[in-house]
Formats: structure tokens, sequence, C-alpha cells
């Protein structure tokens, strides 16, 4: 028996969008990153790392590539610093470590957001690069458009596959890594310049061309398919 004065149970509340807020700390730490990184020099913090060791530059590398230093910078600091070998390798590691990071922090914070926002033709962008984020990760990598550590965080925020974003990653900063290593190197001692040295970068320059041919090709197969269905 329920009493006339019991007071009526509140509605459930509905199922709203993410609060808009939440990318709020991920810009700030970047920004704060940034600003750290910027203000205490990149080249100071390569030079005090490469004093302890390669893996304190690994770890340096990467704090600076998620401050938004371009990862160009980054490359040559590791190839000048330590040779052309394990310059490239150190300058992949930190490459891969702050792609890891920044995709895992815009996944977390950012993709709620937008996901709960895609409409239209933004929606449909989202949709292909979940079903084709290796092609799509591949060829921002090989042709940087933007600050690396930029482009994790917001690659973040898409529906991209984690293993075809982190391949995709792999395999477009690996040319250039091992090409801004070798000229870093070959600024300190130039007889090590050679046709090896640019190598790698032609054969990013290869790769990404094949890979934009593709990807137009498949944009323009899809909106015929579109149209059909249509």
């Amino acid at each position: 028996m329920t009493s006339g004065l019991e007071q009526p149970t509140p509605p459930s509340r509905p199922p709203g969008r993410t609060s808009w807020w939440r990318p709020v700390p991920l810009v700030v730490a970047v920004a704060g990153l940034a600003a750290t990184g910027y203000a205490l020099s990149p080249h100071r913090i390569a030079e005090s790392a490469a004093s302890i060791g390669p893996f304190a530059a690994a770890g340096a590398a990467t704090l600076l590539l998620l401050a938004l230093v371009p990862r160009t910078i980054v490359s040559l600091a590791c190839g000048a610093l330590f040779g052309v070998v394990s310059g490239a390798a150190i300058a992949l590691t930190a490459a891969m470590a702050a792609a890891a990071i920044g995709f895992a922090a815009g996944r977390w914070l950012v993709r709620g957001v937008v996901a709960d926002r895609l409409a239209g033709r933004v929606a449909r962008l989202d949709n292909w690069l979940s079903r084709h984020g290796l092609l799509a990760v591949l060829v921002v990598r090989l042709v940087p458009i933007a600050p690396f550590g930029l482009v994790s965080y917001c690659y973040g925020g898409t529906g991209v596959r984690t293993r075809h974003y982190l391949l995709g990653t792999l395999i477009g900063a690996a040319p250039s890594a091992a090409t801004w290593a070798g000229i870093g190197a070959a600024a300190i001692d130039p007889a090590r310049v050679g046709p090896l040295t640019l190598l790698p970068a032609a054969i990013g320059l290869c790769v990404s061309t094949a890979a934009a041919l593709w990807w137009r090709a498949s944009m323009r197969r899809e909106a015929r398919q579109d149209k059909r269905v249509r």
C-alpha cells in the first residue's frame, strides 16, 4: 500500500552526450608540456638526456614529441648525438612510444565526445577511417601535414583501430626516422653523407605516393557505390 504523501520517483536521467569538457585536461597537459619543453629548449634537453644514455634520450624524445615538437628536429638530434643506426633506432622508438601514448590519451578523453556528435560527412569519414585506418594513418605519417604528437591525439578521437594505427605509424615513421637521423649524423661528421643516407626517404616517397593513389581510388570507388545504393 502506497501513501498519498509518497514523493514521486524522479525520472531517470536519459543517457546524454559525453561531457564536452572531457578533452580539456588533455589540452591543458599538452599545453603545459609544450611550454615546459620550449622553455627548457629541446636542444638542451636532448644533450642532457644524451649524457645519461640512449634510454633517457628516448624518454626525452618521447616527451618532446608529445609536446608537439616537430619530429624532424627530434630525429636530427638523435642522429647527431648517437650516430646513424643508434640515432634512427632511438628516434623510431620515441616516435612509437609517443604515438601510442598520444593515441591512448585521445581515445580515452576525446573519442566519446566526438562519437556523440558525429553526423553527415564527418560520420561517413569516421566510418571510412574505421575500415581503412591503416591506409589513412600511413599516408598522414609519410606526409607530415601536422605535428606528430597532434596527429596522434587526433587519431585517438577517430574510429581507427589500434592495431591499424600502430602498424601504419611504424611503416610511415621508419623511413623518415632513418633519413633525418642520417642527416643529423652527417652534420657532425660530413664523411657519413652518402647515397644510402637518403635511400629511406626515397623509399618513403614511393610508398607515400602509392598509398595516396590507393586512397584516392578507394574514395572514388566508395563514392560510386554510395551513388548506386541511393
